[in-house]
């Protein structure tokens, strides 16, 4: 006999079927899709791929079904053979409907609504998301926390992962350009496209700083749109944060009550945090931070730091002796102690200035998971931030030494 379904509804069942195991599956299937009923499945080596069919979006493999069918005919074998070897009245009956449930169990996951498939971008965007989408999203994040945002490594499995997705959440303002175009173009999938609910773009509706008046690549890896470091300035997260409900409550507006009561809770702790993160800040502003790269005048701007002295000489430009002796003198002229460093730069150049200087070398990220401290989300990378500059400006990090002081 070919393994293959009943051809009809499965909430049509003949009378060899127990009534419970009927109620059952009547319960978990009352309206089944007809191609999946009638699907035929593969058995023994007798050819691979997949079942043919897509239930909620996810694709069922035939070695799935077949481990669970063996699974069952290792439970019903004994019972097919009988006590005297021979096959008992009603066995057969009974082993369809052993590898009936067996099919209804493995479908079982996906007869629940199903949750959104939402990409993101960088970590820090990921953490909005699932602020937003708690136990309703799916949640990929292509960048790691420890990953220049600039120079992402595109994996081809990132091209199946935007396939199936239902949301992206990009930066924008070109932080992604080196990297995001070929994979959406390969990936080719409409629910992306620009101007659809799937596609936010992060940058919307946010007051770009450094926008140059004119483009001009001698400057060094400037961006047309402007910085595009803003989400590490909390009153642009919450504008992010708006964003990502709007669309989440347009793709699935059966759990948007959820989006918004989420939305609420993370913006309330959002302005209150702020607040402190504010007044811990207040006593050093002014003051002077020197960075590896300019990624923080957002940062800067919100809680009243110049953070306006680099390490490299121009954006994406390395180091060069003539600059950092430069920056070196201008952090003695400013009396400036603290340098701060993601954990993708050149920690070793920040430490020799230190050195040159007395100053103390700070590692910071504005990705959740950067470093050690920050792995919560959102709100405990700013309260790592806040509390950790505040530490250094006030003098209680080692200042580096000279090797043999």
């Amino acid at each position: 006999m070919k393994n293959r379904l009943p051809n009809n509804r499965i909430n049509s069942f003949n009378l060899a079927t127990p009534p419970i195991l009927a109620r059952i599956l009547n319960k978990l299937f009352p309206t089944p899709p007809a191609n999946l009923i009638n699907t035929p499945l593969q058995r023994g080596g007798r050819g691979t791929g997949e079942l043919g069919n897509r239930f909620n979006g996810f694709s069922h493999s035939v070695e799935t079904v077949k481990t669970v069918s063996t699974s069952c005919r290792s439970i019903i074998t004994p019972l097919k053979r009988g006590v005297n070897g021979k096959d008992t009245a009603g066995s057969g009956a009974l082993f369809g409907t052993f590898r009936l449930l067996a099919f209804a169990l493995l479908l079982l996951p996906f007869t629940a609504h199903a949750k959104l498939n939402v990409v993101a971008t960088t970590p820090d965007l990921g953490a909005l998301a699932r602020e937003i989408g708690g136990d309703k999203i799916e949640l990929t994040t292509l960048a790691r926390p420890t990953e220049d945002p600039h120079f992402v490594d595109a994996k081809p499995s990132f091209v199946v992962k935007l396939r199936r997705a239902d949301v992206l959440i990009e930066g924008g303002a070109e932080l992604e350009l080196g990297w995001l175009p070929p994979l959406l173009e390969n990936a080719r999938n409409p629910k992306l496209e620009p101007g659809a609910p799937g596609r936010i773009a992060a940058s919307q509706g946010i007051q770009l700083l450094e926008v140059p008046a004119t483009l001009d690549r001698s400057k060094g890896d400037i961006h047309a749109a402007g910085n595009p470091h803003f989400i590490i300035d909390p009153a642009n997260a919450r504008i992010i944060a708006q964003h990502i409900c709007d669309s989440f409550c347009q793709i699935d507006a059966k759990s948007c009550s959820t989006y918004q009561a989420n939305l609420k809770k993370f913006t309330t702790a959002l302005d209150l945090k702020l607040a402190a993160w504010q007044h811990l800040l207040a006593p050093f502003k002014g003051q002077h931070v020197v960075a590896y790269h300019n990624s923080w005048p957002y940062f800067g701007e919100r809680f009243g730091l110049q953070i306006d002295l680099f390490l490299e000489p121009k954006p994406g430009i390395p180091p060069t002796p003539s600059h950092l002796a430069e920056v070196q003198a201008k952090m003695r002229e400013l009396n400036v102690h603290v340098i701060i460093v993601d954990p993708y730069l050149n920690r070793r150049t920040a430490e020799t200035v230190a050195r040159n200087t007395g100053a103390a070398v700070l590692d910071v990220t504005q990705f959740p998971g950067g470093i050690k401290g920050t792995e919560g989300g959102y709100i405990p990378l700013l309260d790592y931030l806040a509390s950790s500059l505040a530490k250094a400006l006030e003098g209680k990090l080692p200042a580096a030494t000279t090797p043999g002081s």
